[in-house]
């Protein structure tokens, strides 16, 4: 079977996977987002203290073990590390301000368009119009270095530390904070929400599905391939929100969104750069960290830090807007991950 198909066949899947998750709990449009998940589960370490997004996510501790056992199983779990680490970290750490100031990743703005969210086509403009910028500077010689063999321990670490959580989470959960009300309040089953990580882990790791990487191809070569699983995702979650009655057609009054324009924009436009220089969406950091990547696990402690800042100094949007502090910090984002594209690039702009 062609890659193309495959791509396509396992963004229907995930796309169906995602809409059940908001059918058995999670917010609406919120079935998959590693930004949301991310979020709520730095409010459950209590790294934050935003008490209506505290909730530890499963799918994203599926995800690491998923993308691991079928990485270990296909002989393609190989450790590496050490490219430009607090530059990950950085970019990881500006990809999650985006994020907040968007109201989610990539793949939550593919669920919003799906489920009828005209403030995630705004979004999507931004999003595609950074990672046309981070193209520009890939154009140039941008690069983070060389990254380097390391231990089978070594790589391991993020994957372990995974299932280390969540046999915590189920033995004691009462160590970790919840929502009573708000967003960290709405989820779905444990078994199914680790369930659909496993399998969305998996699916992912074995065809390298990236929303980033599916647009700065089609930008830089032409190709599409990759898009199809975006495309994918984009049409199942569309018929299964029409079947379950999620759909919801408009800019007013979608779930956990807001209706700032210039602001959605931004977001995803930052999102959409950062990502591109680090080298994935907030999806495919997850993936690769499970095939033993630390470069990633850097880049996503950085997104566990950007979301932990987001909420203890006021700046994550919210649906009724995006604070002063937001604006501010999304402008200062977008200027520092300009300049690790200015000073990384390897011939003249």
């Amino acid at each position: 079977m062609k890659r193309t198909v495959k791509l396509a066949i396992i963004g229907l899947i995930l796309g169906v996977i995602s809409v059940v998750a908001v059918y058995f709990g999670n917010p609406g449009n919120m079935g998959f987002c590693l930004a949301c998940f991310v979020r709520d589960t730095a409010g459950s370490f209590h790294l934050h203290q935003a008490v209506p997004v505290r909730y530890l996510r499963p799918e994203i501790f599926g995800l690491l073990i998923g993308a691991f056992l079928m990485a270990k199983g296909k002989g393609e779990f190989s450790p590496r590390g050490g490219s430009s680490p607090l530059t990950r970290f950085v970019l990881g750490f500006c990809v999650m301000t985006g994020a907040l100031i968007f109201l989610g990743c990539p793949f939550r703005m593919l669920l919003r368009m799906a489920g009828g969210d005209l403030n995630a086509w705004v979004g999507l403009l931004g999003f595609v119009t950074g990672i046309f910028a981070g193209t520009l500077f890939l154009k140039r010689g941008f690069s983070l270095k060389r990254s380097y063999k390391t231990g089978t321990l070594e790589g391991s670490i993020l994957p372990v530390i995974a299932v280390g959580v969540m046999l915590t989470a189920i033995i004691a959960p009462t160590l970790f904070a919840v929502s009573e009300k708000g967003p960290g309040a709405m989820h779905a089953p444990i078994w199914y929400a680790l369930g659909a990580g496993l399998i969305v882990g998996a699916l992912a790791q074995r065809n390298r599905f990236c929303m980033i990487g599916g647009i700065r191809d089609m930008i830089l070569f032409r190709h599409a391939e990759l898009l199809t699983g975006s495309i994918g995702v984009l049409v199942a979650a569309w018929v299964a929100n029409m079947a379950f009655g999620f759909f919801h057609f408009g800019f007013a009054n979608q779930p956990i969104a807001h209706t700032d324009g210039i602001w959605n924009f931004a977001g995803l436009f930052l999102v959409g750069l950062a990502s591109t220089l680090a080298g994935g969406c907030p999806l495919r950091q997850f993936i690769m960290s499970g095939e033993g990547n630390t470069d990633a696990a850097i880049t996503i402690l950085g997104l566990f830090f950007g979301a932990a800042f987001a909420h203890n100094f006021g700046w994550a949007a919210s649906p009724n807007g995006v604070p002063v502090a937001g604006k501010i910090a999304t402008g200062i984002a977008i200027f520092v991950v300009l300049l690790i594209g200015f000073f990384n690039r390897g011939k003249e702009v």
